[in-house]
């Protein structure tokens, strides 16, 4: 199963009156930023959420229900609010109490489940099963990568085009749309921490594999193994899976707070520690943007 242009092009009208057309900053020639971590929730996320639930029709009265590392959670809820309908979220026991508390602000009904993101994707579907609730997934269904592909449309429009697109990497739904929804012109380098490898494993291996997950960025990138749908899209285009370590995540979200004041969580400035530690360099030239993606962070942790 796949994803198509023109279901990208159908998400941006299903969703536009509902997610914000985030920012572009240009902070030096020829280097972007799309600033999603100032989208309604603190990322990228709501894209998706509107997308799949919209896209469903009626709604049963269980609602939604979504297994999240935190921000997946959060987009759901802020969706479910938006749209009148309950949502269940299920989250592992590592999620930031930022994000929890996040959770509870929206009305979301909040089970923190399990040691990672698994164990709550496992204990969601059995919950699912036996409510009905519309599941959202976080990641692996085309409707959630249409709508996080409405990223790339905006970033074309806003910049002009580039040549580049780096672009943090957990399950690999908003890799996947936004490589569909930028068309087929620019290189997409997708940035995952060393110890969240699961696109450049499933690379390596011809499909998708499990992997283990943890360090600084495991909250909001921890997915144990790639999406189907995201695989599917990433495999067959013009990807550059790369590695960064938890030091350059830690460097580069410093770096965005203490030079531009954007205020990120670790996961959002992942696509960024590539740039800055040399895992990915661009040619003379060459025209890049880094998505901004994710916010949902303790202010007290960005000095």
């Amino acid at each position: 199963m796949t994803v198509t242009y023109e279901d990208v092009t159908s998400a941006a009208a299903r969703i536009g009156g509902y997610v914000l057309r985030t920012p572009v900053l240009e902070i030096s020639p020829g280097l972007f930023f799309k600033l999603e971590q100032l989208q309604h929730s603190g990322s990228f996320k709501v894209r998706g959420a509107f997308n799949r639930i919209l896209s469903a029709g009626e709604l049963p009265p269980s609602g939604v229900i979504a297994a999240s590392g935190g921000n997946h959670g959060l987009a759901v809820a802020y969706a479910a609010r938006a749209l009148g309908v309950r949502a269940e979220i299920f989250v592992p026991e590592v999620t930031s109490p930022v994000k929890v508390a996040g959770l509870r602000r929206l009305g979301a009904e909040i089970n923190q489940i399990g040691a990672i993101y698994s164990e709550a994707a496992e204990a969601a579907a059995k919950r699912a099963a036996e409510t009905g609730a519309l599941t959202v997934h976080a990641y692996d269904q085309p409707e959630v990568v249409a709508g996080q592909g409405t990223t790339g449309l905006e970033l074309m429009a806003q910049t002009g085009g580039v040549d580049t697109v780096v672009v943090a990497v957990g399950g690999g739904g908003f890799a996947a749309g936004i490589t569909v929804g930028v068309g087929s012109g620019p290189r997409i380098v997708a940035v995952e921490p060393v110890l969240c490898p699961t696109l450049h494993e499933a690379l390596r291996a011809g499909h998708p594999v499990p992997v283990q997950v943890s360090g600084v960025g495991a909250d909001a990138l921890g997915a144990s193994q790639v999406g189907g749908v995201a695989y599917d899209v990433l495999s067959r285009a013009d990807v550059q899976s790369v590695l960064v370590s938890d030091d350059a995540i830690v460097a580069a979200r410093h770096a965005l707070w203490q030079e531009h004041r954007l205020a990120t969580e670790h996961a959002g400035a992942a696509a960024y520690a590539a740039l800055l530690s040399g895992a990915y360099v661009p040619a003379d030239g060459e025209r890049v943007a880094v998505v901004v993606c994710g916010a949902n962070t303790d202010p007290a942790t960005l000095a």
